[in-house]
């Protein structure tokens, strides 16, 4: 098998017609049968993710990837995601990611550089009181620094309890990289947001909210956003309740506190598809999450009326690299010989990312 260099997409891939690239990937999954599997992200486009043999979150899609004997890991998500399964799955087993350029802006809002510096900083202002956590939508290199520092990871539906395992181990918790899944786990524990202060690794300072005693902070944000999940406003819920007082407005904790607060739920995208899952035929709901997951809710609950809180909001533009073109080129090549965009972690780097994981997946 050779591995390719980074190269573009060919021309006539965008020539050709969606039931043409259809019948290219549906060949490709019967030629290689149980020797290639495509995990799919929710927020993966309708196209892409009918072709998803599991569908999902992104550790658990890592974990699915993980009990499989697949030699061939199609990843139809974003980088970090990739990272994370091969992190988790064989030597022998090889993770593909369809367009390189499928990133996540949250993740690449914390590089180890700016964290290893911030961590000099806050170390010395604080000295050894300080316990890293960091989401599941990091990379590799941030899931090792927490591993290598006695932090773990979290995700949305398990970060209350790891905040609280984290406070067990250490006064302060350095939560990376999305600030407002930190605060708003944080506040819902209690904490108040007084003793939480946001580090700015371009500034490289803490900033304290109004009035605070800098000796009292105990929760240290990084300042670090989902691009998707900010764009959502307290205005846009107070629209809806004006429009259709019955509506009930659910949203992710990705989201701001101040839209959090005011929603009538908030969790995470599994918590999310179990509400309506659960949701009496005739209700109402205005979803603060990305919009294919939103779409596909409205569709899977005709008896529902499900749509997204915000009227205009655009899709995950990172996850929406992964098209048809992009999945049917990468299986293409596959069938030739060629793994292109084949995503590797330095293995001193994996062991202490599992090391995160690990101390994740053993508190919950």
């Amino acid at each position: 098998m050779q591995v390719m260099q980074p190269a573009r997409l060919p021309h006539h891939y965008r020539e050709m017609s969606s039931a043409e690239k259809e019948a290219r990937i549906r060949e490709a999954k019967a030629f290689f049968g149980n020797d290639l599997l495509i995990p799919g992200h929710h927020y993966q486009r309708e196209d892409v993710i009918q072709f998803a043999d599991f569908t999902g979150d992104s550790l658990q899609l890592a974990q699915l990837c993980g009990q499989t004997s697949s030699a061939n890991i199609v990843f139809c998500g974003v980088h970090f995601m990739a990272e994370t399964a091969d992190m988790l799955t064989s030597r022998e087993q090889h993770v593909i990611l369809p367009d390189l350029a499928a990133g996540c802006s949250m993740a690449d809002m914390a590089s180890i550089a700016q964290t290893e510096r911030a961590w000099e900083a806050l170390t010395e202002r604080f000295g050894d009181t300080i316990l890293p956590l960091t989401y599941v939508n990091s990379t590799a290199e941030i899931k090792a620094f927490c591993g290598r520092h006695g932090g773990a990871c979290v995700t949305s539906s398990n970060a209350k309890n790891m905040v609280q395992w984290a406070f067990a181990q250490k006064p302060r918790v350095m939560f990376l990289p999305d600030q407002h899944l930190g605060r708003n786990t944080a506040f819902a524990l209690g904490i108040p947001l007084e003793k939480m202060a946001v580090w700015n690794p371009h500034t490289h300072e803490l900033e304290l909210p109004p009035g605070a005693n800098i000796e009292e902070i105990i929760v240290i944000l990084w300042k670090g956003h989902c691009s998707v999940h900010e764009k959502f406003t307290v205005e846009q819920i107070k629209n809806v309740r004006d429009r259709s007082p019955h509506t009930q407005v659910i949203v992710h904790p990705e989201c701001t506190h101040e839209v959090v607060q005011a929603a009538d739920k908030a969790g995470s995208t599994h918590y999310i598809i179990e509400t309506l899952k659960q949701a009496e035929p005739g209700t109402s709901w205005a979803i603060g999450t990305e919009m294919n997951l939103v779409n596909r809710l409205a569709k899977q609950h005709p008896d529902k009326q499900v749509f997204s809180l915000h009227s205009t909001m655009c899709l995950c533009l990172t996850m929406n690299r992964i098209d048809l073109d992009h999945l049917a080129w990468s299986l293409d090549l596959l069938r030739e010989g060629k793994r292109q965009f084949e995503i590797t972690v330095a293995e001193d780097v994996a062991e202490e990312a599992r090391t995160a994981l690990a101390r994740m997946l053993a508190t919950v």
